[in-house]
């Protein structure tokens, strides 16, 4: 087996794949067309951030198994195109957990007591005491945005001193957080509106890009001050930078930015901003771990043993893997859609297979359903392996039950979301080997196909819905790829429309829909 380890890892990561008598080849700095002309050699590739795992990389990787990122993130590697390829993605989610949250808390006490200004001037030969006023943590409300790992280790530093915490996350049950000193808020909004400092723990996907914009700042406290060590594209730089230079914002930490390095970056220039070029991992401590961690888990899954961590595929028999495959897709895609749509803080997820499918071992496909819930908020934090412990971390009770008892179908996966708010049922069945189809939300029945973006509408069943919505998505050339109608059997009752669309609905056109008189909610899901 032949390892390329493409960015630079701890020397104890490189000896444990030498001991495994793996032959590693360190070659850094690679460009593209480097990468790809020798990649075809590999067994396995090993990166960090700098090296971008592309399409055109995975094209060429002829040999290819595993691709190991020593840390958290996976926005460098085209996830999609290496799972097509049958090529394992693994990452290492816990070894730099605690360096990120040191960091977090780190730069929230420099920006309060104006640490990095002051020892500019100092070094400057400057003594001016009355120009670094700072303020106390003590009594102060910290907003956290986000409570898994990172997010709870802050905490538990911010609760030594004295802070107030509350937190928003949809996927914490209220038990979790009150063990960790936390009071969950039910709104991002209620955060905004209480948080002295807010601190950021979220991955980038459609629901938190530029969460922190000009809309939402405009609701929070005057005097706020905001750290990021999380994402750069959380946060709109432009919005941040005139919100500081208005005084609206006392201050910001940031650790990541969208664009890296960030130099034409106008929060660079303003002195109440504190900067550190990506650093939230960066302790002699984190990447020992990432790489110990990533070593062993690579020479693990080439050996045929267990695989650990990985983003794109559970732990299955490669035999039952590609008998199950088509049902693990159907559960991961009845995931998302039942996370999107119910609403409120997830507390139960029953999970009943009936038909062929309650034949299998069937806790793997679960896992997938879990995982589709999840990954919406959590991005690249919840992968096949982690999925379970996560819902059981943040304390969502599962249940799973089978039965071989036919009803309407051969197969038959129902999906039950209970949250603080209500209760949402998803159920979906296999046509043949591949055809997926969803059949069931709540009470109503259809033939849906659950794929890329999709519009589902609570209305009325009277004419003209239809015909209204078509109007609003065509004026704003919006694409229907399919449509499909469930309704009750009473005259003008309730009824659920689900339309295919082909293309991304904005926010104002969801609006637009919604004026309609017979329509009560409208909803978008991204599968």
């Amino acid at each position: 087996m032949k390892i390329l380890v493409s960015d630079p890892i701890s020397d104890k990561g490189i000896e444990i794949f030498k001991q495994s008598k793996v032959d590693v080849d360190i070659k850094t700095k690679l460009s593209p067309e480097e990468l790809a002309k020798i990649i075809g050699e590999y067994d396995g590739l090993i990166v960090r951030s700098q090296t971008k795992v592309t399409k055109d990389i995975i094209e060429a990787a002829k040999n290819l198994k595993i691709i190991g990122r020593a840390g958290v993130g996976i926005d460098n590697v085209d996830v999609s195109a290496a799972t097509k390829k049958g090529i394992i993605v693994m990452n290492t989610p816990g070894g730099n957990t605690i360096s990120a949250a040191e960091h977090t808390v780190s730069m929230m006490l420099a920006l309060s007591r104006n640490i990095p200004q002051a020892n500019s001037s100092l070094k400057a030969k400057e003594w001016k005491r009355k120009d670094f006023m700072g303020s106390e943590v003590l009594g102060k409300t910290l907003g956290i945005l986000g409570l898994g790992r990172i997010g709870a280790e802050v905490a538990k530093r911010a609760l030594s001193f004295g802070m107030n915490l509350i937190a928003y996350d949809p996927f914490v049950t209220l038990e979790y957080a009150q063990k960790l000193g936390v009071r969950l808020v039910q709104k991002k909004e209620d955060l905004f509106k209480e948080a002295d400092y807010i601190t950021l723990h979220m991955p980038v996907n459609e629901e938190t890009k530029y969460l922190i914009n000009k809309e939402t700042i405009a609701i929070m406290k005057d005097g706020v001050r905001i750290i990021n060590c999380a994402r750069g594209a959380i946060i709109n730089d432009k919005d941040l930078a005139e919100a500081i230079k208005s005084g609206k914002v006392k201050g910001a930490a940031l650790d990541v930015f969208q664009k890296e390095p960030p130099f034409d970056n106008p929060l660079l220039d303003l002195p109440n901003v504190i900067v550190t070029p990506h650093l939230g991992a960066s302790t002699e401590e984190a990447q020992v771990n990432v790489a110990v961690d990533i070593a062993k888990q690579v020479v693990d899954a080439l050996d045929g043993r267990v695989v650990r961590n990985a983003i794109n595929m559970p732990s299955v028999d490669p035999e039952m893997l590609k008998e199950i495959k088509p049902y693990l897709d159907l559960a991961e895609k009845l995931g998302k859609l039942a996370g999107q749509f119910s609403q409120g803080r997830t507390t139960e997820l029953s999970i009943e297979y009936s038909g062929e499918v309650a034949d299998y071992t069937v806790s793997p496909i679960s896992t997938a359903l879990i995982k589709g819930l999840l990954e919406p908020i959590l991005g690249e934090d919840v992968n096949y392996i982690n999925a379970s412990f996560i819902a059981k971390e943040r304390g969502i009770k599962i249940v799973e039950s089978k039965s071989s008892q036919l009803e309407d179908f051969a197969n038959l996966t129902i999906v039950k979301i209970k949250t603080d708010k209500e209760e949402t049922l998803i159920g979906g069945t296999l046509f043949g080997k591949n055809d997926a189809r969803i059949v069931r939300i709540g009470d109503f029945y259809l033939d849906a196909v659950p794929e890329g973006y999709m519009l589902i509408c609570s209305n009325l069943d009277k004419p003209g819905v239809i015909g209204y919505i078509g109007t609003v998505l065509g004026k704003n050339r919006i694409n229907i790829a399919a449509m499909h109608v469930g309704r009750k059997k009473a005259v003008a009752g309730e009824a659920l429309t689900v339309i295919n669309i082909d293309n991304e609905v904005p926010k104002g056109v969801l609006a637009e829909i919604k004026k309609y008189k017979d329509i009560t909610d409208i909803k978008l899901v991204r599968l």
